[in-house]
This record gives C-alpha cells, sequence and structure tokens, in this order.
C-alpha cells in the first residue's frame, strides 16, 4: 500500500494557523502550569514544556508526511486498519495495563505510555466515516425499504459495541461517554435515522449508569459533583474545590503569566485534565473566552472543509474529528467548572500527556490532507 500525491493544492492555511496557534498556547501553559509540579517531582520545572515541545515537534514529523501526500483512498484503508489495532490494544489494555486512579486504561511502552481508549475514538471516526459512505444509498433512501436498519444501525452499532465493551471493562466512563456521543454524532450525519439513534443513545447512556453502579470509585465521583457542599472539602472535593477557587480568583483579566497560585500544590496535577483553571486563574475570564473562541474557530474550519469535499467519505471523518474536538473541549471545561462529575477529560493540545497531543495533531494531519483535495480551502 502507497500513499499518492493528493493533488496540487496546499493544505488548508487558515486550519494550519489555527493549530500552530494552539500548540503555541499549549506549550506556554505546559510551562505555567507544570512549574511547580515538575521542580518537586522531577527536579526541572521546565519538564512539562520541554516534554511537550518534543512531542509536538515529533509528531508534527511524523504526520506531515501524511498531509502531502495520503490520499482519501489511503484513509479508507487506513481507518480498517486503524480500528483493528485499536481493538488490540484495548484487548492488551486489559491484559497487561497499568491501573491508576481506580481504573485500567494504559499501557507502558518503553518510555511511551499509552492510552488505547484515545486511539479507538479516532480509529471510530474513520471507520464509521467508511461504512456511512460505503452504505450511503441503502442508509438514506426515503423509498419503500429505504433506511435501511442493518447497514444504518446494525452494522455501525456492532463496530461501536465492540469498542464500548471494551472501554466499558476499563471502567473508563468518560471515555465510553465520548465514544457513545462521537458515533452517535457520526451516525446521524451519515443518515442514520433519528428514531434509531435514540435507542442507541439510550442504550449508551443505561450502559454508562450500570457502570457507575459497579464501581464505587465513579460513585464517589458523582456522590461529590450532587453533593459538593457537603464533601469533606480536604478529601474528594479538593480537586473540584480548588479548580473552582482558581477560575474565580482570576477575575476578569487575571493575574499574569506564571503568577497564579493554586497551582502550587492546591490543584492536583494542574498540567493535566485541570489546566484549563490555571488558564482562568492566569487570564482571567477575557483569556478563557478568547481561547475558547480558538478552539471554536478550529471547529468551524474542519467543519467548513468538511462540507467542501468531494466525497461523502472524507466529508464524514472531518465532521467527525470535528465533533470529536468541539466535544473534548466542552467536556473538559464543564468538568473543571463542576458542571458534571469530574470524569478525567483531557483539554485537546493543553493537557499533560505525549500520545494524547500527538493523536490530536495526526487527527489535524488528517484534516489537513483532505483539504488538498477539497473544492475552496485557502
Amino acid at each position: 500500500m502507497q500513499m499518492q500525491k493528493a493533488g496540487k493544492r496546499a493544505p488548508d492555511a487558515m486550519l494550519t494557523v489555527l493549530v500552530l496557534l494552539l500548540l503555541v498556547c499549549g506549550a506556554a501553559m505546559s510551562y505555567s502550569a507544570g512549574s511547580v509540579y515538575g521542580s518537586r517531582f522531577y527536579g526541572d520545572e521546565f519538564y512539562f514544556l520541554r516534554r511537550y515541545v518534543i512531542f509536538a515537534l515529533l509528531s508534527l514529523a511524523l504526520t506531515a508526511p501524511f498531509v502531502w501526500f495520503a490520499t482519501p483512498a489511503f484513509w479508507r484503508v487506513f481507518a480498517v486498519f486503524l480500528y483493528a489495532a485499536a481493538l488490540l490494544l484495548l484487548i492488551l489494555v486489559l491484559l497487561i495495563g497499568t491501573v491508576g486512579g481506580g481504573a485500567q486504561r494504559w499501557l507502558v511502552l518503553g518510555p511511551l505510555t499509552l492510552q488505547p481508549s484515545e486511539i479507538a475514538k479516532t480509529a471510530l471516526i474513520l471507520i464509521l466515516a467508511l461504512v456511512m459512505a460505503l452504505y450511503e444509498d441503502k442508509i438514506v433512501s426515503t423509498k419503500k425499504g429505504g433506511g435501511s436498519f442493518r447497514c444504518g444501525v446494525l452494522l455501525p452499532g456492532a463496530l461501536l459495541a465492540a469498542v464500548c465493551l471494551l472501554v466499558a471493562a476499563e471502567k473508563h466512563i468518560s471515555g465510553l461517554l465520548i465514544i457513545g456521543m462521537i458515533s452517535v454524532c457520526m451516525m446521524l450525519m451519515g443518515g442514520t435515522r433519528f428514531r434509531y439513534l435514540s435507542v442507541m443513545a439510550g442504550a449508551v447512556a443505561a450502559a454508562g449508569c450500570v457502570l457507575i453502579l459497579v464501581s464505587s470509585y465513579a460513585q464517589v465521583r458523582v456522590d461529590t459533583w450532587l453533593h459538593l457542599e457537603a464533601v469533606d472539602p480536604l478529601g474528594s472535593a479538593w480537586q473540584t474545590l480548588q479548580g473552582l477557587y482558581a477560575i474565580g480568583s482570576g477575575g476578569f483579566f487575571g493575574r499574569g503569566f506564571g503568577q497564579g497560585k493554586q497551582k502550587f500544590g492546591y490543584v492536583s496535577q494542574p498540567q493535566n485534565d485541570f489546566i484549563f483553571t490555571v488558564i482562568c486563574e492566569e487570564f482571567g475570564y477575557v483569556g478563557a473566552f478568547l481561547l475558547l473562541c480558538l478552539f471554536l474557530l478550529t471547529v468551524w474550519r474542519c467543519f467548513y472543509i468538511a462540507s467542501k469535499t468531494r466525497d461523502r467519505f472524507s466529508a464524514l471523518a472531518v465532521y467527525g474529528i470535528g465533533v470529536k474536538l468541539a466535544l473534548q473541549t466542552l467536556l473538559n471545561v464543564a468538568v473543571v467548572t463542576n458542571s458534571m462529575p469530574n470524569t478525567g477529560v483531557s483539554l485537546p493540545f493543553f493537557s499533560s500527556g505525549g500520545t494524547f497531543l500527538a493523536i490530536q495533531i495526526f487527527e489535524m494531519g488528517i484534516v489537513l490532507s483532505i483539504s488538498r483535495t477539497s473544492e475552496g480551502s485557502v
């Protein structure tokens, strides 16, 4: 299998600039939020900045050939291989994965720590885009016998179920939630009848509830969310309360870059899932709003590129990646503002995690690759 040159058009310039801006901001906040933690536990205040830059540069270098040479035909084949690899990794993490925070989610591969559920999200986007494109005529047909249940529900549902069962076995509730939401959106955009999707969405929600009921760890998180004022502020409520203090103390314009106080041992691992609280403290509501606008522009540009693509698979793949970016961002903000239980949702391009960052960059690479064959990109 070889990648062939996609065409003469350059990758979408606006999306390229937006992604680079996110990376620059992510690197800056990786230093600011992680300097204290890095000094305390690694003896180096630049530990997380250096790690971020290394992973970003390596990921950009590895992604660049795909941007310039991969065609939509290549991505169709890649979707099958990536889905198979994701299933294998999800099985391996249950057998030999490491346990942390009450869940078994990570594979340690030499110097790398890999979370297979993150790969599974991208794999599902691509494989569902492939299936919905292949059977588009049967799925969207309005003729008698159209709206195929087998092609529009059973087949994509089976692909989703295989991943969800493995992720549920990891007790990874946030991963299950995001995977389910992305898949339902993919099927909706692919033309699956809404009445079928409502049943599927209900099944995903029911699975999440069952997972909470059988997981004492998850029950503590939900109870803390529902009764924050009554929970021990030095116990399970500590992370959430300190994050809210950080957000509130930033005020309108913030304390200034690097001047945050909550990262000094109050917000646990501030460079990770709660990095948005440090952003709010140091740049205030104005800075947080501008950052969310940057994410919004990136999602909008993905949707714009999708609307200009020349084939169904490419459009669905890019729409799916845009939806994933939007969901991850919204859910992370919801968690740190206590609008939903603390479920460990990372903020794209900002939260610490080398493989997580690499996947984000690679997904944007897919969009940029497809933008070279779309109409109207600038």
